[in-house]
């Protein structure tokens, strides 16, 4: 029989379970792939589901050399393809589960750590309510950033909460475990916060102490195992792997500027002042110098190691040649606990206070602050999740991938077509494939392919003026800036 301490405990799961699904999980398929990184993964674990090989990821049939990362995160996509067939929702899940993941371990963090649940509540709703982490190329799209912020969060965290119990070894094996897995979804990226961690561990004057801790050697020989490991069967089965990777992760992105991403050093600072970590960047200080003259041992404590992970990151990241705005990704959960601590005192106070004896009053007043506080910013982020829409700059580039995406959900029969497509088209490719896996002769061809009598569809202007310069035509349909031609005799 649940007594009422047990309908407590469940009242308070399903209302951070009711507020973390929305932002999350709602609509997740609904934006059709995104091109580079989505598109590159969702090839990847496609090919992987249908070749079998587990080890080397593939691009077209060939080993992919251009994405490098280990194959972590397509191993957990192949998976949902399994489950759930080749889609948006099995390319994405992974993520946002991921996501899902990460404020569960927030939650279940403070309330071990701090013993509050409340605190761990506020911390999550801040974080999801982060324009920047509840995004595409974050939580909301299958690339590898979302996964990657719940390792190097669980990895800092179990760290955090070992230094503060040293008796408790379990939790550097996690923190280490939590780090192997970390590289093994984005490679260099993966240790982005251990300088840190060093620092922390400094700072807590507890070096020598790991210096000397045996544990600590037997997780540095698991790590070099497992990922050294790794690397080295990959290069076995994949000759020039370890190169590639050397010119991909370790010098190309971040000593020198690849595919224009060159940007001035506060571009991460002003990305937060603008946008994405609106609307708490300017609670973000005010929790800072709460936190940092609490009387309250273990705040300040926890205060001082986010201030530490997030001035080391940010400066990485800032001093990095290329920059990409989701490389901000693993800042958000410190942030969100850094802006925390300012609401969660006022709410303890509130909820404390001595002015007002009526306790069920006290309580309303209490939950009515955080309603306020909250309410504007996760009604904003349900509107951007609820069938979301594409940039007013992206609406006409992916309208051929909304064309293709349902015609295959419509079961249309496209035998025989042919998409006219200039550039890079892993994003369309993956629909293309799709096609042609239901036995149908769909191609991806350039301008030289052209032939009489073909179907062709177009939506770049450059492509369709080509068309109708050099064939006499019958347009058969049209979609937006979608156009399908029926070729007919080409000019002389």
């Amino acid at each position: 029989m649940l007594t009422k301490n047990n309908y407590l405990i469940l009242l308070k799961i399903f209302l951070f379970a009711g507020i973390v699904y929305f932002p999350i999980f709602l609509h997740l398929e609904y934006l059709p792939i995104r091109i580079w990184d989505e598109a590159r993964l969702a090839i990847n674990a496609y090919e992987m589901h249908e070749n079998g090989n587990f080890l080397v990821t593939v691009f077209k049939g060939k080993p992919d050399m251009w994405n490098t990362k280990p194959p972590l995160m397509i191993w957990f996509q192949l998976f949902f393809i399994q489950l759930f067939g080749v889609g948006e929702l099995a390319i994405r899940l992974p993520a946002a589960i991921a996501a899902f993941l990460t404020c569960v371990l927030l939650m279940v963090f403070f309330i071990k750590y701090l013993e509050s649940y409340w605190f761990g509540l506020i911390a999550v709703i801040v974080l999801i309510t982060s324009r920047g982490y509840i995004s595409v190329h974050g939580t909301r799209t299958g690339d590898y950033d979302s996964l990657l912020v719940f390792f190097l969060t669980l990895s800092s965290l179990s760290l955090f909460y070992y230094l503060q119990d040293t008796s408790k070894a379990r939790y550097l094996y996690l923190s280490f475990i939590s780090l192997i897995l970390g590289v093994l979804t984005k490679g260099i990226a993966g240790l982005m916060v251990t300088p840190a961690l060093f620092l922390f561990v400094v700072i807590k004057r507890k070096l020598v102490f790991l210096i000397k801790n045996k544990h600590l050697y037997n997780n540095i020989g698991i790590f070099i195992l497992v990922v050294l490991g790794y690397y080295i069967l990959r290069e076995l089965y994949n000759p020039g792997y370890i190169e590639a990777v050397f010119e991909n992760e370790m010098g190309g992105r971040y000593l020198d500027t690849i595919e224009n991403h060159k940007h001035e050093f506060w571009f991460y600072y002003k990305n937060f002042i603008h946008e994405r970590f609106k609307p708490w960047v300017w609670l973000l200080p005010v929790g800072i110098a709460i936190g940092l003259i609490q009387k309250n041992e273990k705040i300040k404590n926890l205060t001082i190691f986010s201030i530490v992970i997030v001035f080391q990151y940010f400066f990485t990241i800032s001093y990095g040649q290329t920059k990409l705005e989701w490389y901000d990704l693993p800042l958000y959960p410190f942030l969100s606990i850094l802006t925390a601590i300012s609401i969660y005192l006022i709410f303890r106070k509130l909820i404390e206070g001595s002015l007002i004896k009526n306790k069920i009053l006290l309580k309303v007043i209490s939950f009515l602050f955080l309603i306020a506080v909250f309410c504007y910013s996760f009604k904003n982020i349900i509107e951007k999740v609820f069938k979301p829409k594409e940039y007013p700059w992206h609406v006409e580039f992916y309208n051929v991938s909304y064309y293709l995406r349902d015609a295959l959900r419509d079961n249309r029969n496209f035998n025989d077509y042919s998409l006219l497509y200039n550039g890079y088209n892993a994003h369309l490719y993956f629909y293309i494939k799709q096609f042609q896996d239901k036995c149908q002769n769909v191609k991806i061809i350039t301008k030289d392919d052209l032939s009489q009598g073909e179907f062709v569809i177009a939506d770049q202007v450059e492509m369709k003026e080509y068309i109708e310069t050099n064939f006499n035509y019958e347009i058969t349909e049209t979609f937006k800036n979608v156009i399908v031609y029926k070729l007919e005799k080409r000019y002389e």
